[in-house]
């Protein structure tokens, strides 16, 4: 899976007319939240950020192993 950056997933939501608002409320986010991962005000390292930044491509899904 090829990792995008930011501007990228934007530019996507554009091209598909799908609203972000749209998107967030389907994959069980806020817009909020989604809005946070994608502006950088959030990094997505950890918890509902990191499965925001995940779904959108934005990082790899990563496996704990103990």
């Amino acid at each position: 899976m090829q990792i995008k950056n930011p501007t990228q997933v934007k530019q996507e939501f554009i091209n598909s007319g799908t609203p972000v608002s749209k998107w967030a409320t389907e994959n069980g986010f806020t817009p909020q939240e989604v809005y946070k991962v994608l502006n950088g005000q959030s990094k997505g390292n950890f918890g509902r950020a990191h499965k925001i930044a995940v779904a959108l491509g934005l990082k790899t899904e990563t496996k704990v192993t103990v």
